[in-house]
């Protein structure tokens, strides 16, 4: 690693609690934080694909403790935390997927706003948790289909099941900062972080356009699109882990509470790319799939964008890559992974290097 930045500095050895630490997000996040030497237990659901990013990076090796449970299991959840005593929890573990949510949407709702109840409870309940970082999404948002920009004080809502139960997550963040008060000690400082569309390498995940690509690249099938002109913030999965992990840092630090508030992480373009040319994109990396378009598809948002001002005023937050980039970085890594599995650790390894000096540029 090179000379490490600011916020790793704030975070080597220190003990980090990772929900969703098998999952696309949670697998980068951890990478990171063990290469800057924090000391990091992940509780997490199995891998839900074959393959993953937890399996293919050997991920779990490289971990204090590794503890597959489900965050709706509040008894084990909190043992597991307490066993720990972390100082700064990462909560990633989330049923996240649009379409399941409407087949699901009773165990979505549990999962996303529950499961976010429990926690914030268990790290209330830890003495050692200083602070906490709630990941949700910027479909958190009352969608109203216009072109500019999601301001952090706009309306929450959410039609889909899947929007909803993270409008609600954040309704149950904003009872726990109200309730339990981190500046009079009653509770652990909390952030929430909003992203958008996350892409990148290991990512299996059903109905998701980068992993549909590389299914039907490699297993010859058709690539299904719902909504070809769907706009979307495309960002690299390093974006969001950057901002993550600068925001546990800053709750580590003497000033908690004015950045315990809700965060936009939104890409660096200022053009957001419709469905149909990200996967242009993908195709002069890779090659072209065969095509086929869903009749009838499932709602989703047509248009959606965030406004990432405070993170890069307040934050210092700054994207490093755009939306190309992205891509060519995305594909590169599972171009990469379908020639030399074996290499997938030290090839995620190289990106995130990769990130950290463009960053630092």
């Amino acid at each position: 690693m090179t000379e490490p930045l600011a916020f790793e500095q704030a975070l080597a050895a220190r003990k980090v609690f990772v929900t969703g630490h098998t999952g696309f997000t949670g697998g980068w996040a951890c990478l990171w934080l063990r290469a800057i030497g924090a000391d990091v237990a992940g509780y997490s659901l199995a891998p839900e694909t074959s393959p993953s990013l937890f399996e293919a990076a050997d991920i779990g090796a490289d971990l204090h403790a590794s503890t597959i449970g489900d965050i709706c299991d509040f008894d084990g959840l909190s043992a597991a935390m307490r066993a720990f005593e972390p100082e700064v929890v990462l909560h990633l573990a989330a049923q996240p997927l649009v379409r399941r949510s409407y087949r699901e949407p009773v165990r979505t709702f549990e999962v996303n706003a529950q499961g976010t109840a429990h926690v914030l409870e268990a790290a209330r309940q830890t003495p050692s948790v200083r602070g906490v970082v709630c990941v949700t999404t910027d479909k958190v948002y009352r969608n109203n289909e216009w072109s500019w920009p999601y301001r952090e004080n706009d309306p929450l809502g959410g039609k889909d099941p899947y929007s909803a139960s993270k409008a609600a997550a954040e309704m149950v963040i904003q009872s726990y900062v109200a309730s339990f008060p981190s500046e009079k000690g009653k509770g652990p400082a909390i952030a929430t972080a909003r992203g958008g569309n996350i892409v990148g390498g290991g990512d299996w995940s059903e109905d998701r356009l980068i992993p549909d690509f590389v299914r039907s690249i490699v297993q010859g099938g058709k690539l299904t699109l719902r909504y070809p002109e769907a706009t979307r913030p495309w960002q690299h999965v390093l974006a969001l882990v950057h901002g993550y992990l600068m925001l546990m840092a800053k709750l580590l630090g003497p000033e908690a509470h004015e950045f315990a508030r809700a965060w936009n992480l939104g890409p660096q373009d200022i053009r957001h790319y419709p469905v149909s040319e990200v996967l242009e994109l993908m195709s002069s990396e890779w090659r072209r799939p065969e095509l086929e378009f869903m009749d009838q598809p499932l709602p989703e948002a047509g248009a959606l964008a965030l406004d990432s001002t405070i993170a890069r005023n307040l934050l210092g937050w700054q994207p490093a890559w755009d939306t190309q980039q992205v891509i060519r970085e995305t594909a590169a890594w599972y171009r990469n992974y379908y020639a030399a599995p074996d290499t997938a650790k030290a090839f995620t390894l190289e990106q995130i290097k990769a990130w950290r000096r463009d960053i630092a540029a």
